[in-house]
Order: C-alpha cells, then sequence, then structure tokens
C-alpha cells in the first residue's frame, strides 16, 4: 500500500513524494488535512488488526483469496472522501482477486485505488453497459500479479437471438455480465461476475429469474470447451437474490453449479437482512476450496464497518462536519439523533458502500488429492 499521502505535513514536501490524494478539479489540492490523517491512520490500524482476524494469510503456493464487491456507484458519488479510499483499498489488499461491481463512467476514485495498491496490482474493466437500464455501470476485477495471472480470455455475455422466447420480458441482462480467466500456478478457472435485476416485487423477480436463465443457457454451451479455465467456472456478484429466490438459485445449482457453503445464509448487505452478493462454482476434482476443521469451505462476508465509520457517538461526531457539508438540506441535522440516522442510513453508504465483501479461499496446492485420484484409477 502507498501511504505517503498520510504523512504529517511537516514530513510532506510535494518536491520529495509522489501524492495521490489531490483534488484535480480544484487547483490540486490536497484532500487530506492533519486531523483527516490522524483520523484515517487510526483506522486503518483498527482495519488492517480486523482484515488479519477475520480473512486467512496469504501463503506462497497454496492458497488464494477471491473476493466479490459491490462498492456503490463507485465513480459517481461526488461526496466519497479520500479516507474512504484508503479504506476501500485496504480491504482490496487482503485479497488477490477481488472482482467489482458498480463501477461507473469516471474512473478518477478507481485510479487512486490502483495508485494506493501499487503497481504490482493489475485490472481489467468492461466498458459501460448502454441504456437507462445499465445505470453507466461496469464490471472490474482488480487482482495482485504476483500472485494470479490474467489467462487473456476475457469477454462479456451477450444474449444470442436464438435464446430469446417468444414474447420476452427482456432480451440482455440489464447489466452486461463480465466473463475472464485467471491462472494461478497450474490452477486455471474463469470467473463471471455479474449484477442481477434488484427489487422483491413480482415483475422483478420475474426479470430477475429470466435473467438467470438465459445467463446459464449461454454458460451451459462455455462448460463443454474442452479448455481448462471453462471447465472450472465461477459465478459471483450482486445477484441480489432474496431468502425466497429459491426457484431462481435451483435454476443455476441445476447446471452443477454450488453456492460455496461457507457464505449459504449470509447476510451481505450492510443493513444485514438480506443475501445479496453470493458466488457459485463448477469446478473439477481437483479445484478445492479450502476448509476448516469440521469441513465447511472457508469464505464468509467482511463487515468493515466493524473497524471504520462505526455506530458510536465518538466516531459519528468526527464527521459532522463532513455531513453538514453533504446532505442537501444540513438544516434537518439538528440533533445527534438525526446524525446518528443519516449516518447509518446514507452517509457511510456512500462513503464505502451498502454491500459488504464476500470471500472464499481457494486451495492451489492440490498435490495429494491429484494423486490419490490417479492412484484409484490404476
Amino acid at each position: 500500500m502507498w501511504y505517503n499521502d498520510l504523512r504529517p505535513d511537516s514530513e510532506l514536501k510535494t518536491d520529495r513524494y509522489a501524492l495521490i490524494m489531490l483534488d484535480e478539479e480544484n487547483n490540486y489540492k490536497r484532500m487530506l488535512n492533519q486531523a483527516d490523517k490522524k483520523r484515517t491512520l487510526s483506522n486503518l490500524l483498527k482495519l488492517r488488526a480486523g482484515l488479519k482476524e477475520k480473512i486467512p494469510p496469504k501463503t506462497v503456493d497454496t492458497n488464494l483469496l477471491l473476493c466479490s464487491w459491490n462498492i456503490k456507484n463507485f465513480g459517481t458519488l461526488k461526496d466519497r472522501t479520500a479516507e474512504s479510499l484508503y479504506y476501500i483499498a485496504e480491504i482490496i489488499n487482503a485479497f488477490d482477486i477481488v472482482a467489482v461491481q458498480e463501477v461507473n463512467t469516471n474512473l478518477s476514485d478507481f485510479k487512486k485505488v490502483l495508485r494506493l495498491l501499487g503497481s504490482h496490482w493489475k485490472h481489467t474493466l468492461t466498458d459501460t453497459t448502454e441504456g437507462n437500464a445499465g445505470n453507466d455501470e461496469r464490471f472490474g476485477f482488480i487482482y495482485d500479479s504476483r500472485r494470479v495471472t490474467h489467462s487473456g480470455l476475457s469477454g462479456e455475455i451477450v444474449i444470442s437471438p436464438e435464446l430469446i422466447q417468444n414474447n420476452p420480458i427482456i432480451s440482455q441482462l440489464k447489466r452486461t455480465p463480465i466473463f475472464t480467466g485467471f491462472e494461478s500456478g497450474w490452477r486455471k478457472f474463469s470467473i463471471v461476475s455479474v449484477h442481477l435485476h434488484p427489487g422483491d416485487g413480482t415483475n422483478d423477480k420475474a426479470i430477475r429469474k429470466e435473467e438467470v436463465r438465459l445467463l446459464i443457457e449461454v454458460l451451459k454451451k462455455k462448460l463443454k470447451v474442452p479448455e481448462t479455465e471453462y471447465r472450472n467456472m465461477i459465478i459471483l456478484g450482486d445477484t441480489n437474490l432474496y431468502e425466497d429466490d429459491t426457484d431462481i438459485v435451483k435454476i443455476i445449482t441445476d447446471t452443477q453449479f454450488e453456492e460455496s457453503n461457507g457464505l449459504i445464509g449470509k447476510f451481505t448487505n450492510t443493513s444485514l437482512n438480506q443475501i445479496y452478493d453470493r458466488i457459485f462454482l463448477n469446478v473439477d476434482d481437483y479445484f478445492k476450496i479450502a476448509t476448516d476443521e469440521n469441513g465447511t469451505e472457508k469464505g464468509g462476508v467482511f463487515n468493515l464497518f466493524e473497524y471504520v465509520y462505526q455506530n458510536t457517538p465518538a466516531e459519528i461526531a468526527q464527521y459532522h462536519h463532513l455531513m453538514l457539508e453533504h446532505k442537501d438540506d444540513p438544516s434537518t441535522l439538528t440533533s445527534d439523533a438525526k446524525f446518528e440516522s443519516y449516518f447509518n442510513t446514507y452517509w457511510k453508504r456512500n462513503q464505502i458502500s451498502d454491500h459488504l465483501p464476500v470471500w472464499l479461499e481457494i486451495q492451489t496446492e492440490s498435490s495429494d488429492e491429484f494423486l490419490s485420484i490417479k492412484l484409484n484409477k490404476m
């Protein structure tokens, strides 16, 4: 991570250190004052401790940490602070591959995060999906090139006319999914990142179900391709699947995709009441998810708000000035209770996201499994 902007002003000489957090629209003014830096440094220490406690360490030649994260309107929200970008980058840095949804047209914040991560972090990005339904969203992967490489396979999933039924309610997915291949050691796999239609109404569910049906029809053909990265396929992202969307989940699992059991039933939104973000795998015998002592796959949801932007009076008070600056009508913030409500309902979600990162640990060392399977075939 690149922490130079967080040095005390007494150490910062613009001719000595490269700075990232500069406001391009305001004559490249520094975006962090001394108080901002002190708060950010303190919170980064808490966040790093939480990541070390909750996320497995990266180990050479034995594991790979995969994450999926919908970062709310990443590039559209103008009030997202430099402080928040440090927290986003620190979380990404704990993993090896991060599939990012809701990256928007403006890539200024995205590029700042990449610079914070360092030059060994690489990325792929789709173009934004055209039309109002696409919400100017694109998909991205950010990955640590020391641990994983892009295989060269990359594309967007477009529905062919032959798959469209009579009187269709949709002809394409609202946000065009990305399909990308990766390699780590002799492990090859592909990831399909999605952001499905939201909503709990009857029509919303029908649209989401048709999106999944069309997606799976396309993937069925890809699963027959002999290359290893097609055979090991992972679907992840903001699926917007509700607990009662079992019929939609069945469309996926009927195609021999299995939901990672370390994530099943875990709430993934900031309100902790929905299971929107999921990971499904269709992989061969040598592709293993690391397990704990009980045989449960290692994966989970990282609740970053336990460490930054905590819901405490002292923490919220530190951001009163920013909330007054960002709120359309600041005159409504007339009490601590009003600040607390705005902080939890809107402000902290606009700083980070209304979704939490979900992750799993891939076991990249499968020599024992390979040798045992071959022995049993003798």
